[in-house]
């Protein structure tokens, strides 16, 4: 499709590259300023019990110590991004192996690590409760006994419960269209907990003045929303807190919340000087903020002929210790599950579930690769009871253009058959296969999320035009697109453009990125910026010219009148102005788009029988989307985004065992490696359709939601094992095949 675009739609290099590998980009573990302490932690040996006493002498007498904090310091204080149920500090009970007990600060990391180590707590352990469905059961013990007052809960509950979120979705009426049904299909699938595994782990510095005021430099993609829970957290203005803006050294969804940020704070407040906390990657594994592990019971009533009637999903989240990791408190992601197909009777329930472990936050698309792991295994196993064909059941129920969802959505754009029919072809699915050879199909319509962003343009008096925006890239180079749209306005080169990253204090207060957002929230709001500058430099140019603004044009970096054949420059437009140019825009709008950008998703593996060593031989991720920005970029989500999906099928798991983590550094906890990845193909077809500029679409997200049940498929399609619980191992394919014996 010929574009008439000269920057947009070009595969332009990230304008943070050279800052990020000549190491001059300042990440939060880089910032230091003169006073500097280091921060440490102390954390639970234990799941469950009361606190009977702590004695913080010995460590408070050691040399070099300047301060150290515990429960008794901020008792009463809770902290969290929706649901505030997290103390700061362990407050007389611990609930998970890992909970933050105390912390100190000390001239170095080796003086802080000896004074945890003279810190005498004494416990009262008690029986922890470790599995969700014994959690839901009457009569199980409270985790929270106090959760009816929790600030912030999605409703209120009437009676103390672990069951402490439960939402549901959908429409029609479920026993009828059961009734309705031939045949009914019900299974359970099951799915650990993993890690986000981003490089830089979770680390702050936080510089606390005597009034209260404080800066912070924190690896958090949302400053302003990681503001105002701190702020609540520790009852102060949110104006007396300013965050600084650092690089993010990867997020994958787990950096957009407070971690650490409100105890640095109390340590650098009672010492008087600049704090820095760094968790290492024991921390990480141990008390981090990972996927939840989710249990999802399926059934489904079909017609002999392929028709769905009837669909019930039920949701079981294991949340851990708290929710305060979750900017809902619960999971939006199963609202999606049920998938783009047309089922008139449909019921989907969540339930997110207090345990005695590791609290579990957001990981890219929370819930959606679980229930899609459950949904589109299903499908198959459906097509196997019916003696039909997977894809011709899917093709028999799928939405189209004007349906309606199966939570009674309707969605104006979903190309479904398109993008099912181009996967088949681009995969080669219909050939011949060798034995032992199986390939499967998986796929996810995702809808984009809305928000509040503002950008600022300004233009010197050098023609460089700079971008300001309180927004935080969080890897996956917002301002490179903001950057292509200013420029593709301003009819500039791209290095005549500079970013500007602001605080909380010089920024206009916004939602943050997260959700595949960034680029319909920001990007419009950049795109309405450039159109103000636009307007703005015609008007200057018209004034010195003494024309009308609709007699300008603008070309590489000038102002035209092609009548009076007079040209400006930017830079001497300002000049003659004697004041930059200087406009902003902001975008606010969090309404609900029903159109679908549509990946699909075919993997092909090969399966030993004797060891069931399952080899991904080839995959092809396919996606009908939107125009797209920067080709390289777009490329790179959907490349990232499936080896996420990989690892998650095949080889990631937080291990715990009683309650404590066991898969606590990387030689243990195993993530896809350049070895792991398989021959893949990426394709994209183009609509000029989307809520993003210039019609774009997200991609952010979608590649790494069907990847489970895809390489699943393709598994029992190999070898005629149907594999319910991630990872899929080759420990579990022997014991399908072969038996325990």
């Amino acid at each position: 499709m010929a574009s008439s675009k000269q920057v947009v739609g070009n595969p332009t290099p990230r304008v943070e590259g050279e800052l990020k590998v000549s190491g001059e980009a300042k990440y939060a573990v880089d910032i230091t300023v003169p006073g500097m302490l280091w921060g440490k932690l102390l954390r639970s040996p234990i799941a469950s019990g009361k606190i009977k006493s702590i004695n913080t002498n010995r460590a408070e007498a050691l040399p070099g110590v300047h301060a150290v904090v515990t429960g008794q310091n901020c008792t009463g204080l809770k902290i969290g991004r929706r649901l505030y149920d997290m103390p700061i500090l362990a407050d007389g009970e611990v609930r998970f192996i890992g909970e933050k007990v105390a912390a100190v600060a000390a001239d170095d990391e080796l003086i802080a690590e000896e004074a945890l180590n003279l810190i005498e707590v004494e416990y009262e352990e008690t029986a922890p409760l470790l599995d969700p469905v014994e959690a839901l059961k009457p009569g199980a013990k409270l985790l929270h006994p106090d959760v009816t007052s929790y600030k912030g809960l999605p409703k209120p509950l009437k009676e103390p419960t672990n069951d402490f979120v439960y939402v549901t979705w959908g429409k029609g009426d479920l026993e009828t269209g059961f009734r309705q049904a031939d045949i009914i299909v019900e299974n359970t699938f099951t799915t650990p907990v993993v890690h986000q595994s981003y490089i830089e782990p979770h680390s702050c510095v936080v510089s606390a003045a005597a009034d209260g005021s404080a800066e912070f430099w924190s690896c958090s993609k949302v400053p302003y929303g990681v503001r105002e829970q701190v702020a609540n957290a520790l009852k102060l203005p949110q104006e007396k807190l300013n965050f600084n803006p650092v690089y993010i050294g990867g997020d994958f969804g787990g950096k957009g919340d407070f971690m650490d940020l409100a105890v640095v704070y109390l340590l650098s407040k009672k010492a008087g000087r600049p704090v820095k906390l760094v968790m290492d990657y024991e921390e990480e594994f141990t008390a981090g903020n990972p996927r939840h592990a989710s249990i999802i019971q399926v059934k489904t009533g079909v017609k002999k002929d392929g028709t769905l009637v009837a669909h019930h999903m039920s949701f079981v989240f294991d949340s851990g210790a708290y929710g305060a990791f979750k900017p809902n408190a619960f999971l939006n992601g199963p609202h999606l599950s049920a998938g783009p197909y047309k089922i008139p009777h449909v019921f989907l329930e969540e339930h997110m579930v207090y345990t005695n472990k590791i609290p579990c936050g957001h990981m890219r698309s929370p819930g959606d690769p679980q229930g899609f792991f459950a949904n589109e295994s299903q499908l198959d196993l459906i097509a196997k009871k019916l003696g039909m064909d997977p894809i011709k059941l899917r093709q028999k129920n799928f939405m189209h253009d004007g349906d309606i969802d199966p939570t009674g959505e309707e969605y104006s754009y979903i190309k479904t058959d398109e993008t099912l029919k181009k996967a088949l072809d681009d995969s080669g699915y219909q050939k011949p296969k060798p034995k032992n050879v199986g390939r499967g199909v998986a796929l996810v319509q995702w809808t984009p999320a809305g928000g509040i962003g503002t950008v600022a343009i300004s233009l010197d008096e050098n023609g460089v035009a700079t971008i300001s925006s309180a927004m935080a890239d969080q890897g996956a180079g917002t301002y490179t697109v903001l950057s292509e749209i200013v420029a593709e306005e301003l009819k500039i080169p791209l290095s005549q453009i500079r970013i500007r990253q602001l605080d909380t204090q010089t920024g206009v207060k916004d939602t943050g990125v997260g959700g595949s957002r960034a680029t319909r929230v920001y990007g419009n709001a950049g795109y309405a910026a450039a159109l103000k500058a636009v307007d703005a430099i015609k008007q200057a140019a018209a004034e010195q010219m003494g024309t009308a603004p609709d007699q300008i044009t603008l070309a590489k970096g000038a102002a035209l009148h092609p009548r009076m054949e007079r040209r400006l420059t930017y830079g001497e437009i300002v000049k003659a102005k004697g004041a930059p140019i200087a406009v902003d825009a902001t975008f606010n709008d969090n309404s609900k788009i029903h159109a679908a950008s549509m990946c699909v998703q075919v993997a092909e593996v090969e399966v030993d029988p004797e060891t069931g060593q399952v080899e991904l031989k080839k995959f092809t991720s396919t996606h009908n989307t939107g125009t797209v920005l920067n080709p390289l970029m777009h490329q790179g989500q959907i490349e990232g985004a499936s080896m996420t999906g990989i690892g998650y099928t095949l080889m990631e798991e937080v291990i715990i065992n009683d309650g404590k983590v066991a898969t606590t550094h990387f030689g243990e906890y195993k993530i896809p490696t350049i070895k792991d990845v398989p021959v893949f193909k990426g394709s994209v077809t183009e609509a000029p359709h989307g809520a993003g500029p210039y019609d774009s679409m997200p991609i952010g997200e979608t590649g790494n939601i069907p990847t489970a049940a895809a390489i699943a498929n393709a598994v029992e399609d190999a070898c005629g094992v149907r594999i319910k619980s991630l990872p899929i191992t080759a420990e579990k394919i022997y014991q399908a095949l072969h038996g325990a014996k």
